[in-house]
């Protein structure tokens, strides 16, 4: 055994010293193709998870839902009646679903005037609970908060700023305890919401709006009406049921079919989340088939190379078999030659593309908005283990068919090769 290892190794060095410049082409092609694979895949990787934080940046296993019109009859009553949720309604479905994670109201004043010594601004201002700052992912920048309950229950004239709405007001200047004007009524800036790029969005992005407790909203507009009612789940695979039941209860307050689904229009995070998922795994395979397939080209060029040098190498090959070489001193050499050759290239395309996946975190992406959009590349273990496995497989079958015919060749056949 270890006379015929020494004995293939000897072909294989000989073999490698004699033909540098093959060796130099194979490597490249194969470095290549595995240049291009790593980085289509990083690339998807890095766009699959930026766009999931998107995503996520405007809340998790959550539910909106707009108050709407009856579409159907209920109990001799004619379709065409307008439901409207109220604030009371807040209790209510907490007190029949406790399992729900968080039960949101939003009162919206669209246009509002908000003033701050001679800047003006019409903004959205908001009216809504005290969780609606984790659930919404209303997280404040350093020195702020986000309202709480002593604010709601003592109807404090706070306000939470979003980024680009503090911006506009305030320009430069940290709005962090100052006063200003929501139209005309004094309202102390407690907090700032961080800087987050949102993917899905309903009435505007959060960046322009500005959030105050619920109790304070109706004390100062004198509305009872909510403009959306939000939902939270505790894990995504309830919303579906949960839906279902809180049209059951509102159902049978309000006097609507439970299957209507007009009646109070919703837009399912859950369901959304699970489609732009399945999409994003059809980018990533799609990116994967390409270059794997470019990966496939540079295998290609390796086997192709290997039955040149079978080609070439007949007469020599019948040689060694009429002296007695045995099978394996044929077919091991070529193998392991191609499998050499596809480690050292993949080798150096996973150095190369790693080097250049490092060079785009130096790439700011606070103030980019395609990198904030698409996000930075990113190779994955998973991504390093499934192009090992294509580069190993696509080394052995390189070399392994050009080695077989290499071994069938007839000795006596050989005396025509010049």
């Amino acid at each position: 055994m270890n006379t015929d290892l020494h004995i293939i190794f000897s072909l294989f060095a000989t073999s490698s010293r004699l033909q540098r410049k093959r060796a130099y082409l194979t490597i490249a092609a194969i470095a290549w193709g595995t240049v291009a694979i790593l980085l289509l895949l990083a690339f998807g990787e890095g766009l699959k998870r930026q766009l999931d934080k998107n995503r996520r940046s405007t809340g998790e296993n959550l539910a909106v839902m707009w108050p709407g019109e009856t579409t159907k009859p209920w109990k001799g009553m004619p379709p065409g009646r307008p439901v409207r949720p109220r604030i009371d309604d807040l209790d209510f479905i907490r007190q029949r679903m406790p399992e729900l994670q968080s039960v949101l109201g939003e009162m919206v004043s669209w246009r509002t005037a908000i003033a701050y010594g001679r800047k003006t601004v019409n903004g959205r201002v908001i009216g809504t609970n005290v969780v609606y700052g984790e659930a919404r992912k209303h997280y404040a920048q350093a020195g702020g908060r986000f309202f709480n309950e002593d604010d709601a229950i003592q109807r404090r004239r706070v306000i939470f700023l979003g980024n680009e709405m503090a911006k506009d007001i305030f320009g430069g200047e940290n709005p962090i305890g100052k006063t200003l004007l929501v139209n005309n009524a004094p309202y102390t800036v407690i907090g700032v919401m961080q800087k987050k790029t949102q993917m899905g969005m309903y009435g505007g992005p959060d960046s322009n709006h500005a959030v105050i407790p619920i109790t304070t909203w109706r004390a100062q507009f004198g509305r009872q009406r909510l403009n959306n009612l939000l939902i939270q789940t505790q894990r995504p695979e309830e919303m579906k049921s949960e839906l279902k039941k809180l049209n059951e209860i509102l159902g049978a307050k309000y006097g609507y079919d439970a299957t209507d689904d007009r009646a109070l229009s919703t837009w399912d995070m859950v369901k959304s989340a699970q489609v732009t998922k399945n999409i994003l795994i059809g980018i990533q395979i799609f990116l994967g088939i390409v270059g794997a397939l470019t990966l496939l080209i540079g295998g290609v060029g390796v086997a192709n190379i290997m039955y040149a040098v079978v080609k070439e190498r007949t007469r020599e090959i019948g040689v060694k078999m009429a002296l007695g070489a045995r099978r394996r001193w044929i077919i091991m050499p070529f193998v392991l030659e191609a499998v050499v050759y596809t480690f050292i290239g993949g080798a150096l395309g996973i150095t190369i593309a790693n080097l250049i996946v490092a060079a785009t975190t130096f790439i700011p992406i606070e103030n980019n908005r395609v990198m904030s959009f698409l996000g930075r590349p990113t190779l994955s273990p998973q991504i390093g283990i499934i192009t090992s496995l294509i580069l190993g497989i696509i080394g052995l079958l390189a070399g392994y068919f050009p080695a077989r015919r290499a071994a069938s060749v007839d000795p006596a056949a050989t005396l025509r090769y010049e």
